[in-house]
């Protein structure tokens, strides 16, 4: 006799619904925005967005920063542009809180 026992296992997801939150810059200088909080701000179909970050003490404003997107999740990545990160000397693995995500004018 044969007894086969499936065994399920929760996952502990990335549940973050509000601003701001803190992150930490990947490898490739992309912030990922979890699939949790872009369904709460409701920008699942925006491609272009303003984005306000806090560096060390410093406000930063990206305008227009494309948000990058897989196929099969809500989640998107956006990259920080080299000269902002050369001016700030901001790298990978370093730690930025993003404050505000709002859909740019530029949005198409």
């Amino acid at each position: 006799m044969v007894v086969r026992v499936t065994v399920r296992r929760k996952l502990e997801r990335f549940n973050v619904t509000t601003l701001p939150f803190t992150v930490r810059l990947y490898i490739n200088n992309q912030v990922l925005l979890p699939a949790s909080l872009v369904r709460a701000l409701g920008i699942t179909h925006i491609r272009f967005a303003d984005v306000d970050l806090e560096y060390k003490g410093f406000m930063i404003e990206l305008k227009g920063v494309r948000l990058l997107r897989t196929r099969h999740t809500d989640s998107r990545q956006f990259t920080i542009p080299r000269g902002v990160r050369e001016l700030y000397g901001i790298g990978p693995g370093d730690t930025i809180k993003v404050l505000s995500i709002r859909p740019s004018v530029i949005n198409q």
